[in-house]
């Protein structure tokens, strides 16, 4: 049996925004890493995660059993950011970060290491134009005043991962963030005025979808469903088919493990919140999408990076 310990170190980098490539291209100029690796990685949502195929992040640990706290990271944007902000006006048209995409941004260890509090606070003092906070988890709460703050002076988006109704999934280790939890803190946040978006990613079996999609609209500004085959970097999902995800997914129901049913439930979730449903890298983006009556999916509106 493999070690439940977390092994954490704490590090001085030189750079903490990195230049999109690949996925990230069209949705922000930059992505913005408070830690490397992450803790939740031996939760639920860390067997299908995409990040642990990525060797320049674990370099072949073990994915979950390492996390490495970048103690400068506000240090560091607070050096680079006019010059990043600078290249982002000319090649993007505008400066915007993702935080994050191969960690979370909210760990448990966030409370005694403050590295996105102290990020946060130093993109108050100089904000991008645009930033997404993609969490996993109900913690992102515990940042609400300082989001606020900045969502004054910036366009803000917090985007939650829920990525079923089901608190269990037989076979795989419980969630990093209960389900009710994540539902209760986009409420909390979009009560709060802060845009909210609903991940739905990776997209795994839904027991009620009409119900599920109904909370979502009550809950949040709009939703992104991605499915792994399309979300996870290679092709045909082949790097998430080498996880025990499919086969727990296959055994509640096999539909989900095809791209027709992330359209199905991409077609429920238009009932709940037409026009603010979107898919994949362009729901991301902030480009969503509405079914004609040919129950095609045309982009509609959105900001670019």
């Amino acid at each position: 049996m493999k070690s439940r310990l977390v092994n954490v170190t704490v590090v001085d980098i030189q750079n903490v925004l990195t230049r999109t490539t690949g996925f990230l291209k069209t949705v922000t100029s930059h992505s913005l890493q408070p830690y490397r690796g992450c803790s939740f990685g031996r939760s639920l949502c860390g067997v299908g995660c995409y990040v642990q195929h990525n060797y320049w992040v674990t370099k072949g640990r073990d994915w979950g059993g390492f996390l490495e706290i970048r103690q400068n990271a506000a240090e560091a944007y607070q050096s680079s950011v006019d010059a990043e902000r600078r290249w982002a006006k000319k090649s993007h048209g505008r400066f915007s970060i993702f935080m994050s995409s191969s960690t979370d941004p909210f760990l448990p260890q966030e409370a005694r290491y403050g590295v996105s509090e102290s990020l946060l606070d130093a993109m108050i003092a100089s904000p991008p134009d645009l930033l997404i906070l993609q969490t996993h988890t109900h913690r992102v709460c515990d940042h609400a005043e300082q989001i606020q703050r900045l969502a004054d002076q910036c366009e803000v988006r917090v985007h939650l991962s829920i990525e079923t109704d089901c608190e269990e999934i037989p076979g795989l280790p419980p969630h990093a963030s209960p389900v009710e939890a994540r539902f209760e803190a986009a409420e909390t946040m979009k009560t709060r005025g802060v845009r909210v978006v609903v991940t739905v990613s990776p997209l795994l079996p839904i027991q009620d979808p009409d119900g599920f999609f109904e909370r979502i609209g009550r809950s949040a500004d709009a939703v992104v469903i991605d499915h792994f085959i399309e979300g996870d970097g290679s092709r045909e999902g082949q790097r998430t088919l080498g996880t025990p995800l499919p086969s727990a997914i296959g055994k509640l129901n096999p539909d989900a493990l095809t791209l027709e049913y992330r359209d199905a439930m991409a077609e429920c979730a238009s009932r709940y919140m037409p026009g603010c449903v979107g898919v994949s890298k362009e729901g991301f983006a902030g480009r969503y999408a509405i079914g004609d009556n040919n129950q095609k999916w045309k982009i509609k509106g959105g900001a670019t990076a």
